[in-house]
Parts: C-alpha cells; sequence; structure tokens
C-alpha cells in the first residue's frame, strides 16, 4: 500500500509539471503535499525523491524541494537525445507499420485535433507529448516508450520556461504530415519530418525569457490523484 500511495503522488505531481500546473521553481513543501494528498510526509518525500530520479524535480541540502528549472544546456542536450532516439523509432516504425498500427495513431491525431479547437490547455500539451510515445507503444517497446515518457516530462518543463505561445501552434499540423507520410509508406520522408518537427520546437525556444514562478497553494488547487 504504501508503495502504491507513492507512485499515486509521485504520477499526480508529474501530471501537474507537464500540465504547467506546477511552473519551474516552484517549492514543494512536504508538510504542505502531505496535508493535499492526505499522507504522511515519509510518502511524500519518497514521491519526491523519485522525481528527482526523473529530474523533475531537484532536492536541495537545508532548502527542501524544488521543481527543476532546467539550463539552457540541459535542454540543449535533452533535444539532442530525443533526436537520437526518435528519428531511428520513427523509421523503424515506418516500415514495418500495421493498418491497426496506423488507425491508432491516426486517432490519436483526431484528439489532438479536438483539443486544438477546445481552451484545455492541459490536454492539449499533454497529447502533443504524447504523439511520440504512442509511437513507442504501438511499438510494443515500453522501453522506449517509458524513456521517451521521461524525456518529454523533461520537455514540458522546458518548452514552459523557453517557448513562445506561438511557436507551439505548429506542433498538431506537423504530427498530422509525419502521419501523413507514413501511411504513403514514404519512410525517409517521414524520418525527415520528425527531425524537422523537433527542430521547429527547439529553434523556438526563446533562451532570454524570465523564468516563470508559481505558488504552491494556488497550484495544489488544481491537482487532483
Amino acid at each position: 500500500m504504501e508503495s502504491t500511495s507513492t507512485s499515486t503522488i509521485a504520477q499526480a505531481l508529474t501530471r501537474a509539471i507537464v500540465e504547467h500546473k506546477l511552473l519551474p521553481g516552484t517549492k514543494l513543501a512536504e508538510q504542505k503535499l502531505a496535508d493535499h494528498f492526505g499522507v504522511s510526509r515519509t510518502l511524500v518525500r519518497q514521491a519526491l525523491f523519485q522525481l528527482s530520479q526523473n529530474h523533475l524535480v531537484t532536492l536541495e541540502p537545508a532548502r527542501g524541494a524544488f521543481v527543476s528549472t532546467p539550463s539552457v544546456e540541459e535542454a540543449r542536450q535533452v533535444f539532442a537525445v530525443r533526436k537520437m532516439l526518435e528519428i531511428e523509432m520513427t523509421r523503424n516504425f515506418a516500415q514495418n507499420v500495421t493498418p491497426k498500427q496506423l488507425k491508432a495513431l491516426r486517432d490519436h491525431v483526431k484528439q489532438e485535433a479536438a483539443a486544438m479547437g477546445g481552451t484545455d490547455v492541459s490536454s492539449r500539451t499533454e497529447l502533443l507529448g504524447d504523439f511520440h510515445v504512442r509511437i513507442a507503444e504501438l511499438m510494443g517497446n515500453e522501453v522506449l516508450a517509458q524513456m521517451l515518457s521521461d524525456l518529454i516530462s523533461r520537455c514540458a518543463l522546458i518548452t514552459l520556461m523557453y517557448q513562445s505561445a506561438s511557436a507551439a501552434a505548429h506542433s498538431h499540423e506537423e504530427h498530422e504530415a509525419i502521419v501523413q507520410a507514413i501511411a504513403a509508406r514514404d519512410v525517409e520522408g517521414a524520418v525527415q519530418l520528425l527531425q524537422e518537427h523537433l527542430e521547429h520546437v527547439e529553434q523556438g525556444l526563446q533562451f532570454e525569457r524570465d523564468i516563470p514562478s508559481n505558488d504552491l497553494s494556488m497550484a495544489l488547487s488544481t491537482i487532483t490523484v
């Protein structure tokens, strides 16, 4: 039961970070989190340690836990790793895709389109990130899916800190183009589009932006388990 509780807290906090409810630099006070989730500070501490292993939380001696604030260099390294992983993943998927896998990916892009037309920024952010993880899941590669999920969670922090609103607008259209290339069995075209997509996101980062801040109490009012 204790392990489940720790995992539940970690998942809720991860989701809050990915959905931009908890912003970089936010202090994660153990007692406030324990009161919110109705658990002991020990379980909260374990969850925060778990998130620190995924680089979403920074633990500072004598100061406590904070939502991580990725540096410019870390941002560039995260995108470099994503390119290495996702280019080969996309090539493999496009070469071996089945009609069932293609339908599942198209269904995901339809969900993106619906979210783009709505006002729920959290759903839109989550779906756009999940597109990349979904390909790994459809390939049946759970290790790759988990690695990408961790990287994309880190990217959520990076884009929140450095991405302009206009730079995020074209991700859905680029996902659609990638799926169309895969459907046409245009393997190298799909790979090229994926590479350009990641480059567009990275080029849209504005590293001179001020770091956003947030209050934990305000953020917790929007977080559920």
